[in-house]
């Protein structure tokens, strides 16, 4: 009887934990959504933000954002599946792979802000390659790495040792084994963890802050030449992210409606970050049923 009462006691205060969490983080966005939503127009998505007036929008910072996102993803991923599948199938236990994995682990629990003071000394400074998309690609790429590399290694662990001897007993190499059988089979979790990834780039600030800058020049989007200053494409050129952009405006307080373009600007992030999270999903069941379904 005591042991009913207990279990009972115990799952009503997980269900309480439960709830009370579901509905923090509902109330949380409930509340951004609300506060920004109104303020959010196709006018505000594309046009560029204004200093001393009011009705600026913040088309630039997007554009900043999916080409930062980009360039990290396009340094990012290689680095990650290399590394991720050296842990997972050549990695022997010894005092390399003991070394790798802390490092990843140190990596991992570095705050973002840390990455950031060492990619402005590292790729600002002594690379001189300044205020720029670039050093800002490459700090987010090592903010980035230990998340990927461990989803890439947990994901081909993952694949049962079957299909493994299955490939070999096929004749194929290790690495056509890796290539043709376990990639595949691993790829639903990889792209899972790569939109998350994603999302997690997408709304980062700290590190930006001190490697892509706090301001970015007047783009000409006709103008698609990476090597022209004023060119959308252009990697060393600054440029400031929507995250990046939500805490210039309200620490300056320059601007005239910065509570709303806050609040837009904060709507909008959460949308696209929300979007990621649940493609994430919806890519990963969807191509884990295409694969396994006969």
């Amino acid at each position: 009887m005591k042991a009913k009462i207990a279990d009972r006691i115990a799952t009503s205060v997980l269900y309480f934990i439960a709830l009370f969490i579901v509905t923090l983080l509902v109330g949380l966005l409930g509340y951004i959504l609300a506060k920004g939503l109104p303020q959010v127009s196709w006018s505000f998505i594309t046009s560029p933000p204004q200093v001393f007036t009011a009705g600026g929008g913040i088309g630039p910072q997007l554009f900043n954002s999916f080409y930062l996102l980009a360039l990290t993803m396009i340094i990012s991923i290689p680095l990650s599946l290399g590394a991720g599948i050296y842990m997972a199938e050549y990695a022997k236990k010894n005092w390399l792979t003991d070394v790798l994995r802390t490092a990843i682990e140190v990596l991992s629990s570095l705050p973002s802000i840390v990455v950031g003071l060492f990619a402005f000394l590292f790729f600002v400074l002594s690379m001189g390659w300044g205020f720029s998309i670039l050093s800002g690609a490459l700090a987010l790429s090592l903010f980035n790495l230990p998340l990927m590399v461990r989803v890439v290694e947990d994901s081909l662990r993952g694949v049962s040792t079957a299909q493994r001897e299955a490939g070999l007993a096929l004749g194929v190499s290790r690495w056509e084994t890796i290539k043709f059988v376990l990639l595949p089979a691993a790829l639903p979790g990889i792209i899972t963890g790569i939109i998350l990834a994603s999302g997690r780039v997408f709304g980062e600030a700290a590190a930006l802050i001190y490697t892509a800058g706090m301001s970015s020049p007047n783009l000409d989007f006709g103008n698609w030449n990476p090597f022209s200053i004023n060119s959308p494409l252009n990697p060393l050129r600054p440029a400031e992210t929507l995250a990046v952009h939500i805490w210039k405006i309200n620490g300056e307080g320059i601007m005239p409606d910065a509570a709303a373009v806050s609040s837009g600007a904060s709507a909008v992030l959460i949308l696209f970050i929300l979007i990621f999270n649940f493609s994430a999903r919806f890519i990963g069941k969807w191509i884990h049923k295409r694969m396994t379904s006969h």
